[in-house]
């Protein structure tokens, strides 16, 4: 490590180090790239409360109990925001840091940056979600206004108080700009993207395959705005209006107790139970094994103003494993999978189970648009494409390190991956 090594503190609340993909590069490629990295995070089932994982430092608090409604998130943010306040103290004490880099939500997390603001600390402000938008996503049917404007002021002052902010795509650039008034130089995309060196050998799930049933494969969070129950009514349409039932789902990820007893008490109502399965948390290894063995794979999320401006990074890895995607059509999905997607009308469940038998119908065209998102991730969609963009923040927010970004960005060795693969995308 460098003596002039910049020390970053990253702070994510709504999943535990490494589990989160995004954190985890971000992390990883500012280790590759000489700074000294600590993260604090929840911890998962197993975890310790500090660790050094792949030379980054983590420290964890214990997660809170799962949220059911405004005041059970409200709970779990303020303890979030508190228990992650108190050891950002023990970091300071134990490594120090010269930045404090949030992913929000909750965007509560601005309080923390601004009380080491005080002290000289720089704040980059990374902006996972929007927040008001996702609220209203979750919150329909009981919509508070007063909640949803104090997320807006939420929101604006993260992304004004931060020396520097990071966007996911267009969508967010475009809306921190006109929303929270921040200048254009102030803001940089950092897309979300696969790592392709975790999809470069991957062998199918042996009992999956032994069924010969056409796989339709989901992986990602459940929760309220992500279409878990739109699916699961797109797959009765399958079987009881289009009459098909030669396929097997396979439902990947993380999913409350309470929101997995309704999920399958839906899948019993609608005569699912022997077409579909959720596995809830698998390892890496393990996703990737079951999304291997599938023909087709899904984003069902509906849209809304929140789900429409987000990039989902299940896109992307369903097209670094060339599977071709069945999806509502979301400006953000038409964006990264292009043709590798079959979009549908928005929220028609219908149309949804439609797509879905005309590609179990048609083998080649599943191949060939499985071929076309591979490439399209080899080109242009792999996270090694987003870490020079990563490293462009760090040298503006801290121009007195000084270390060679052209040097650093060769250290990311997945390019050389991608250049020797481009003739073979499957």
């Amino acid at each position: 490590m460098e003596k002039n090594a910049g020390r970053v503190l990253m702070l994510v609340q709504n999943n535990s180090y490494p589990r989160d993909t995004r954190v985890r590069g971000e992390a990883e490629a500012l280790r590759v790239a000489g700074y000294q990295i600590s993260v604090i995070s929840p911890s998962a089932k197993g975890q310790a409360w500090r660790e050094l994982v792949n030379g980054v430092r983590v420290y964890r608090f214990p997660a809170p109990f799962e949220a059911h409604g405004f005041l059970g998130y409200f709970w779990e943010y303020t303890y979030a925001t508190v228990a992650m306040f108190l050891l950002s103290l023990v970091v300071c004490a134990r490594e120090g840091f010269d930045v404090i880099h949030a992913a929000n939500p909750p965007e509560t997390l601005v309080f923390i940056a601004a009380f080491y603001k005080l002290f000289g600390k720089r704040f980059i402000f990374d902006h996972h979600d929007l927040s008001p938008e996702m609220y209203k996503a979750n919150f329909h049917k009981g919509d508070n206004g007063l909640v949803y404007h104090t997320l807006v002021w939420l929101e604006k002052f993260s992304c004004r108080l931060a020396d520097h902010v990071i966007a996911t795509n267009e969508s967010y650039r475009l809306m921190e700009m006109e929303r929270a008034g921040v200048a254009a130089e102030r803001i940089t995309i950092v897309r979300n993207g696969p790592d392709l060196s975790f999809f470069s050998s991957v062998a199918p799930d042996p009992p999956l395959q032994a069924t010969r049933k056409t796989v339709i494969g989901y992986v990602g969070l459940m929760g309220p705005h992500d279409g878990i129950d739109s699916l699961l009514r797109s797959l009765n349409h399958l079987v009881y209006d289009l009459g098909r039932t030669n396929f097997s789902g396979v439902l990947i990820g993380g999913v409350g107790e309470g929101m997995l007893r309704n999920l399958n008490a839906l899948k019993t109502e609608l005569g699912l139970d022997n077409f579909v399965r959720f596995t809830g948390w698998v390892s890496e290894a393990d996703k990737l094994h079951y999304l291997h063995s599938a023909d087709i794979c899904v984003d069902p999320d509906p849209w809304n103003p929140f789900n429409d401006r987000s990039t989902m990074i299940k896109i992307a890895e369903y097209m670094a494993l060339g599977k071709p995607i069945v999806a509502f059509d979301l400006r953000e999905n038409r964006f990264t999978a292009q043709e590798a997607g079959l979009f549908v009308a928005v929220n028609d469940e219908l149309a949804f189970a439609r797509a879905l038998a005309a590609l179990m119908d048609d083998p080649g065209r599943r191949r060939a648009m499985g071929v076309f998102g591979r490439r399209r991730v080899e080109a242009e969609l792999a996270w090694c494409y987003s870490v020079p963009a990563l490293l462009s923040v760090y040298h503006t927010v801290l121009p007195e390190i000084q270390q060679d970004p052209a040097r650093t960005a060769e250290d990311q060795t997945v390019p050389v991956y991608v250049a020797a693969n481009k003739k073979n995308p499957s």
